[in-house]
């Protein structure tokens, strides 16, 4: 497949104030795509749009007001005439046993983490099919593919997140407007503040993930995994029986990876942070 190039395509980055939304428009914006970050910590994402010089702008949202949501990419297509690419990026990751997660946050998460995509994808995608082009991001986690413990709903948002971006890739074939659906590993953002790294996956960065979701749009592909080798341990994992499955997550330590130190005083700050108005953190949403 001949290469895309980035250069002068309408980016549109959600939670791009931090971690993997501010990095992969920092990616975007150095190959010459014009960015738009939007996070509710308005400030933060100008401060962050500054940062990536006179084709980058920063702008306040909440993802989870619809109403807004759809306001602002009508205000991006009036002011830059087209919507090239959507990356759904912003997303929270509260930790707890499904017995101590408290009702309003399972609530939160699947509002943020996942109605959000549905919502932001059917918008941009009805923006895109009537020119035949354009490309949706979905940035999901490995823990789309595989369930950790102690973060039932997290899990439950980013399965409902890659259940969803595959029908709508089956929609939109033939179309000319591609979706991707972005799985990284645990990402060395705010998301796992005070959490214990697995021995035998270690955490990617957010530049990484940039870069792959910059790959992607250059030369589309469903399935974006982070690192490249969770493809194979995911398909692996749905091969053999689920007791050998299980056993290996335990022998990968993915059983404790989101239970060790996240009750930590160093995780304190962001879950109080994900638990606040509006709960985004625009450190986007790594998994275990």
């Amino acid at each position: 497949m001949a290469r895309r190039p980035v250069n002068g395509k309408i980016v549109v980055i959600t939670g791009g104030a931090r971690g993997i939304g501010a990095a992969t428009g920092a990616a975007l914006s150095s190959r010459g795509a014009t960015v738009i970050l939007a996070d509710l910590d308005g400030a933060l994402a100008e401060a962050t749009a500054k940062s990536l010089g006179d084709k980058a702008s920063g702008h306040a949202l909440d993802v989870t007001d619809h109403a807004a949501f759809s306001a602002f990419l009508d205000e991006v297509e009036r002011t830059h005439g087209r919507i090239d690419v959507l990356v759904n990026n912003a997303g929270i990751m509260p930790l707890a046993a499904v017995t101590r997660e408290p009702p309003e946050t399972t609530v939160r998460q699947l509002e943020l983490n996942l109605h959000s995509v549905i919502h932001g994808t059917r918008e941009a995608v009805a923006k895109m099919l009537p020119k035949g082009t354009g490309h949706v991001v979905n940035v999901a986690s490995a823990a789309g593919k595989i369930g950790f413990p102690n973060s039932s709903t997290y899990c439950a948002t980013k399965f409902g997140v890659v259940g969803f971006s595959e029908a709508v890739n089956g929609e939109l074939r033939g179309s000319g407007v591609e979706i991707s659906c972005v799985m990284p590993a645990m990402v060395r953002t705010e998301l796992i503040s005070g959490l214990h790294e697995m021995p035998f996956l270690r955490p990617v960065t957010a530049e990484q993930v940039a870069a792959a979701i910059a790959r992607a749009l250059e030369r589309p592909r469903f399935e974006v995994f982070v690192p490249r080798r969770l493809n194979f341990l995911t398909r692996a994992q749905r091969m053999v029986p689920k007791r050998t499955a299980d056993w290996a997550v335990r022998l990968a330590g993915g059983d404790t990876a989101l239970v060790d130190g996240a009750d930590s005083a160093d995780r304190a700050g962001y879950e109080s942070r994900a638990a606040g108005a509006g709960g985004t953190t625009s450190a986007a949403t790594p998994s275990a």
